[in-house]
């Protein structure tokens, strides 16, 4: 069962960039709101507030931006929420990821699809994560992929991803690079979002966690995880340096998860145009360079017409991945 195709995906996640050449009309937003499709903690929520609070402190916004959790299916609740009832509120934008591509082009979200809103832009790409409690005897990625090797139903792996979703599927590739011909044997369990997954680990309720680097930073410095393998070709820069690669522990197994926003369908192009602007005035500032180095983002410069073309690519590309390991159709 073949995954390569998967490095095409993940490999595309890191390349390119489109500047926003159109002036934003002069529209400044009454009621700034994000909503985060998850419950606090996770990488969405991440986005959401590390986003809010940068676009204040460069002076794009005027006012502080609400950030609202509505978790619940993986983020379909939030989507439908604005599919259905907000879909003209210029003043709102919603953290995506390669999650929200990948729960589209399964169809995890009943009855949407991703034209029905208006792509913003990315603002950087995430390494995926492997991590067990920090008192867990599992010290290095082929130890746990050993375990499951030999022996499935004794290890559990918790994500923020529903199943079949993306940190369901990092897992799987890693499972996949080294050996494990059936990927369907990994047992592996959905929770709404990182933070809740980490929970759950510390409970010991399963025994690792597949996520990203930004929502297992803060979980690191508290002391409560450990990071066995991060899902980049070579070591994050900076304090993420610690961190072993699983490619470097014989496991070939890449994973970047691109971080952006989308927006109602009916946002207007002045709104619309104004967001992609601000947005990509941010990206380029010195502070987002600094919290994506603090946070362990790799560079992706996305934004509007852009970045709706590269999503579609995307949501594609991971329905062929998904047929070739039997998640969908």
């Amino acid at each position: 069962m073949a995954l390569k195709t998967g490095r095409i995906l993940l490999a595309a996640a890191l390349i390119g960039a489109s500047a926003f050449g159109a002036t934003a009309a002069d529209f400044k937003p009454e009621n700034p709101e994000c909503i985060a499709p998850a419950n606090p903690g996770g990488g969405w929520d991440f986005t959401c507030r590390q986003v809010g609070k940068s676009l204040q402190d460069l002076g794009l916004l005027d006012k502080t931006m609400q950030v609202v959790n509505l978790a619940g299916g993986g983020g379909g609740v939030a989507y439908a929420e604005v599919v259905n009832k907000r879909s003209d509120d210029n003043d709102l934008i919603v953290a995506a990821s390669s999650a929200t591509a990948t729960r589209l082009a399964q169809g995890a979200y009943p009855g949407n699809t991703m034209d029905q809103v208006r792509w913003l832009a990315a603002i950087g790409a995430d390494y995926g994560v492997i991590a067990v409690a920090a008192n867990s005897p599992v010290n290095t990625l082929p130890e746990l992929l050993d375990q499951i090797k030999n022996d499935p139903t004794s290890v559990s792996v918790a994500g923020g991803s529903a199943v079949g979703g993306w940190d369901h599927l990092k897992v799987l590739i890693a499972a996949n690079a080294y050996g494990i011909s059936d990927v369907r044997s990994v047992k592996y369990i959905a929770f709404d979002g990182g933070g809740e997954a980490v929970t759950q680990l510390l409970a010991g309720s399963v025994q690792a966690f597949t996520g990203d680097i930004s929502e297992a930073k803060g979980f690191v410095d508290s002391g409560d995880i450990k990071v066995i393998a991060v899902l980049s070709p070579d070591r994050l820069p900076g304090e993420f340096d610690k961190f072993p690669t699983a490619k470097e522990q014989g496991v070939d197994a890449i994973g970047a998860n691109w971080r952006g926003f989308y927006a109602p369908a009916g946002m207007s192009d002045d709104a619309y145009n104004a967001w992609v602007s601000k947005i990509s005035e941010l990206y380029a500032s010195d502070q987002w360079k600094e919290v994506m180095a603090a946070n362990g983002l790799a560079p992706l410069s996305l934004q509007g017409d852009a970045f709706q073309e590269f999503v579609a690519n995307s949501v594609a590309q991971i329905q062929s991945i998904s047929r070739e390991i039997g998640i969908i159709k």
